[in-house]
């Protein structure tokens, strides 16, 4: 197959493409630095061009108020270059629970992101992938000082991207589900909880206090962000990964 994958050298972009190409696709890794622009259409005709399937793994510059912007106009654009193109399959990775969260903008961007898809010309997957062990280092530094980290009780399922990787290259050469897979990680964590054992693997003398209203992941309730039974459950535990890490 060749597939293009638009944020190809990005985190889960450019393992994508490693993992695709040792498959034997052909794959066009694309992203800002090899001259295609979601934001204005440009270069994407060249990237498209051929390509049986596309995958878009790009992101909002910011998770604020203008993140629906950014969506609303990208998939505008790859939606026609792709109809253009021929394209058979467009796929995207998205949220688990994403459509749950109102109350973020980010949230209410990937939503958008995931209906313009559905109503667009072209079959497709939505890929909805839990938290990244990746991006807990980032979590932690939102609401931190030099003694304290503040994270709220929030339950979350995290996964490793190579996992998140694993189910999209799945996805992307095999027949478009016209719906939504749901990947997570093998073992729900507080997030609370979850800052503690890592502050304390990495031997960070830092202390947790949970506080509720800390951080983007306060706005969530309930069990949104843990996927239901039906998800595909990745093998990665989290402090397998974190050893590996060090």
């Amino acid at each position: 197959m060749k597939i293009t994958v638009i944020g190809g050298t990005g985190l889960i972009g450019s393992q994508l493409v490693a993992r695709l190409r040792e498959a034997g696709h052909e794959v066009v890794a694309s992203s800002l630095s090899t001259g295609v622009d979601l934001l204005t259409g440009a270069g994407l005709d060249e990237a498209l061009d051929g390509a049986d399937t596309v995958v878009n793994v790009t992101n909002s510059p910011t998770f604020d108020e203008a993140s629906p912007e950014f969506f609303r106009t990208t998939s505008g654009h790859l939606l026609a270059a792709g109809e253009r193109a021929g394209v058979r399959h467009q796929v995207i990775l998205s949220i688990v629970g994403v459509d749950q969260v109102p109350q973020l903008d980010y949230y209410r961007a990937k939503t958008l992101q995931e209906e313009l898809l559905r109503q667009g010309p072209t079959p497709y997957s939505i890929v909805r992938a839990t938290q990244f062990f990746e991006f807990m280092d980032a979590v932690m530094s939102w609401t931190s000082d030099d003694s304290t980290v503040r994270l709220p009780a929030t339950r979350i399922r995290p996964m490793a991207t190579a996992d998140v990787v694993a189910a999209l290259a799945d996805v992307a050469t095999g027949a478009p589900l016209n719906g939504t897979l749901d990947v997570a990680g093998p073992e729900v964590f507080r997030l609370d909880e979850l800052g503690r054992f890592t502050l304390s693997a990495r031997q960070d003398g830092r202390s947790v206090v949970t506080d509720e209203k800390a951080g983007m992941f306060a706005a969530v309730e309930g069990d949104v962000l843990i996927g239901g039974p039906d998800a595909r459950l990745a093998p990665t535990h989290y402090k397998d990964w974190l050893d590996a890490s060090r």
